[in-house]
């Protein structure tokens, strides 16, 4: 991949190399607003690409309260704070106007090398420069339980050991030789529609605040001189070999690290919380182990530990498509993409983060008493949530930003909050489903969620919706939302039973045989795939899923062709497309996109199933060497060239990531003799049809 464009002297400088046409401030200095910015035409659109950093370039940091991107340059240019969809404070990743914070050496923007500290979500950089090395090592902190006897206002989840401190650390040390490095902390405030205004705290220049009237309280410490310019703290140091400063960015209520000493206790801290998380799993003896556990750190990076609430991406409106406008706000958890994640995570040992999940989900879902949540289990129900559990907040275009790479429009809130999309039902109830077997027991408020989704289940599926896709054309009987209807009834039945609930459980089964009867009476087309639609002939991606949640047994006819058939028909090699953008079945014009990722890992999982055990391993092989340099995966990639796009990290893609590595290391161990023992096994699709019952899906 290229490496982000510098300017002479070493620096990035946005505004010095913004084609004019595009430039974001005038003669006087002064940021062109709404009414003044120009739409990007494609000639500017192909040179703001080599000005924008590439989407799998950048870091993900986390605290599991908010979360950062950090460029290679050494800025951070995505932050929001104090909530994940809260507006950014740093955010040059839709605009090279909008707030970044760069802290590294004067005169170099491409660093040696980018690695995370083995195990951990701490990033380490280190420089080459004319005359010497530095390493900058990056964490949000996480730190001992710090608040005393005081409760946090945030927490619905029961506290644990640790706390985010809501500091980000930034540390350098001159490894040999000396280096000149440059601090410059510019933050603008609500999607850069307002600088911030800083002022000193003390006698000395080590210390600053900003002032700004109803914004976020940034305080900024270190042991740097710095000096207050517009809206910038500034600084400049030479190290000598041996020799180590820090700075540190804070917005909450814990005191910064007062000296290095403190800044680098809590690097520590930070660094056994990561650790300690990840030895708790169950991973492969394999070497794709470490690929597994960087998906399950970028998990655990993704959740909202006060409500158990797990964003579906860090970013906003990256696009799919560079210049397009198919670029959406994941900033949420959806209900479809937490169950999913949980899914993976109890294959792996998280049991906690299941507890905590389904915890949100209760909270957000189930009727109380109290008349606070009255109405239909339906109109409860919602495909995403804010991860504090409040009101969804109507989608928005924000026209003042130029957008990544001139990717228009940039959106807030998300359209899709509204729409009917029935195949969460399924999804909902089989991670309840797959929760109790792990932990053996079913509690009465998981079982309200379950009779409140199974009920509202056999009352909607006959109707058309938008499904998977969140399509924002017209709403249409899709295949994938019937089959995961079939799975909620399925599911529910089994749990019913379990409960000794015999009638309730008749009732469901019925129910679940009569969903299987129609979808493959209506969605299988003459040559025996199923399709994206009833009474349609194209394939969707999405359909991949049917071996993994059994709705057929794997050798049935009818999928073994809809899975050769999506990757002959949907896939360019190993990367794998949601379906034809040209049928315009999702509203958007026929406007193209890039392979879907999480589609490309369910072939893995999909061609294991059916027995293809050497295809699904070369195209694992060839996924996993695409991930980003820190091992790190968008929503799409292009298949000729590499380039992650969409949000980014997102955590469907690491999820179906975990799966797939799962699916062919355990189906290796099972065709090699003499294995004593599995490594580890995606249970979670391997439900139904393993109990005593009949199966609805004979």
């Amino acid at each position: 991949m290229s490496s982000p464009r510098a300017v002479p002297d070493g620096t990035r400088a946005p505004e010095r190399v913004f084609p004019p046409s595009l430039a974001t401030t005038d003669e006087r200095g002064e940021h062109l607003r709404v009414a003044e910015r120009p739409a990007p035409s494609p000639s500017a659109i192909a040179g703001l690409e080599t000005i924008f950093p590439q989407i799998g370039e950048y870091a993900f940091l986390s605290d599991c309260e908010v979360t950062c991107l950090v460029a290679p340059t050494g800025a951070v240019e995505w932050l929001c704070v104090p909530r994940p969809h809260d507006p950014s404070v740093f955010g040059t990743i839709l605009d090279r106007a909008a707030g970044s914070f760069r802290f590294g050496p004067e005169d170099s923007a491409v660093p040696a090398h980018r690695q995370y500290v083995p195990r951990t979500m701490a990033l380490a950089t280190t420089w080459q420069t004319r005359s010497g090395w530095l390493l900058v090592t990056d964490f949000l902190a996480v730190g001992p339980w710090y608040r005393g006897g005081a409760r946090s206002e945030r927490h619905r989840r029961p506290p644990g050991d640790a706390d985010a401190r809501h500091v980000l650390v930034r540390e350098a040390t001159c490894l040999h030789g000396s280096v000149d490095i440059v601090l410059r902390c510019e933050p603008s405030f609500d999607y850069g529609r307002d600088d911030a205004v800083w002022a000193y705290v003390g006698t000395g220049y080590d210390h600053v605040q900003t002032t700004n009237e109803g914004r976020p309280h940034l305080r900024l410490r270190g042991d740097l001189r710095m000096g207050l310019e517009g809206r910038a703290v500034q600084a400049r140091h030479r190290l000598s070999e041996g020799e180590s400063v820090y700075v540190a960015l804070g917005w909450g209520e814990c005191e910064l690290p007062g000296d290095l000493a403190e800044a680098a206790r809590w690097r520590a801290e930070t660094n056994r919380f990561w650790r300690g998380w990840i030895d708790r799993g169950r991973f492969p003896d394999h070497p794709w182990r470490e690929r597994v556990q960087r998906s399950a750190l970028t998990l655990k990076g993704l959740t909202y530990v006060p409500t158990g609430a797990l964003l579906a991406a860090s970013t906003t409106s990256l696009p799919e498509h560079p210049g397009g406008g198919r670029n959406w706000d994941y900033r949420f958890t959806w209900v479809r993409d937490s169950a999913f994640t949980l899914w993976a995570l109890h294959a792996l040992g998280f049991d906690t983060e299941a507890d905590d999940f389904l915890a949100f989900l209760a909270d957000v879902t189930e009727p109380l008493g109290d008349g606070r949540r009255a109405g239909h289990p339906r109109e409860r129900l919602k495909v995403l949530y804010p991860v504090d559990g409040s009101a969804p907040p109507p989608e928005e275009e924000l026209t003042h930003l130029s957008g990544y790479a001139g990717s228009r429009p940039v959106r807030i809130g998300n359209g899709a909050v509204g729409q009917d999309q029935f195949d969460i039902l399924g999804a909902i109830v089989d991670c309840v489903f797959q929760h109790t077997k792990s932990r053996d027991s079913l509690s009465e408020r998981a079982w309200r969620i379950v009779v409140d989704v199974v009920e509202t289940t056999l009352e909607c599926w006959r109707h058309p919706d938008h499904s998977i896709w969140e399509a924002r054309g017209e709403p249409r009987h899709f295949t994938i939302s019937k089959v995961m209807c079939w799975a909620a009834a399925d599911r529910g039945a089994r749990l019913a039973a379990l409960r000794g609930e015999a009638d309730r459980a008749r009732r469901w089964w019925e129910a679940a045989r009569e969903i299987h009867e129609d979808v493959c009476a209506n969605g299988v087309r003459a040559d025996g795939c199923f399709t994206q639609a009833y009474g349609c002939q194209e394939l969707d991606a999405s359909l991949l899923l049917l071996p993994l949640i059994r709705f057929l047994p794997a050798d049935d006819p009818r999928i073994r062709a809809t899975v050769l058939g999506i990757a002959d028909e949907l896939a360019d090699g190993a990367f794998v497309y949601r379906y034809r953008t040209e049928t315009q079945v999702d509203g958007i014009d026929g406007e193209p996109e890039a392979s879907f990722s999480v589609c490309s890992f369910w072939l893995v999982s999909a061609l294991v199933e059916i027995g293809e055990l050497e295809a699904a391993r070369a195209n694992c092989e060839r996924l996993i060497g695409a991930a980003s340099p820190l091992g790190l995966f968008g929503e799409e990639l292009d298949p000729a060239t590499m380039r992650h796009l969409g949000n980014f990290p997102q955590a469907l893609t690491h999820l179906s990531l975990i799966n797939a590595v799962l699916h062919v290391i355990e189906a290796e161990q099972r065709a090699s003799p003499g294995v004593a023992e599995q490594a580890g096994s995606p249970n979670w699709w391997h439900a139904a049809g393993k109990d005593d019952r009949p199966n609805t899906a004979a």
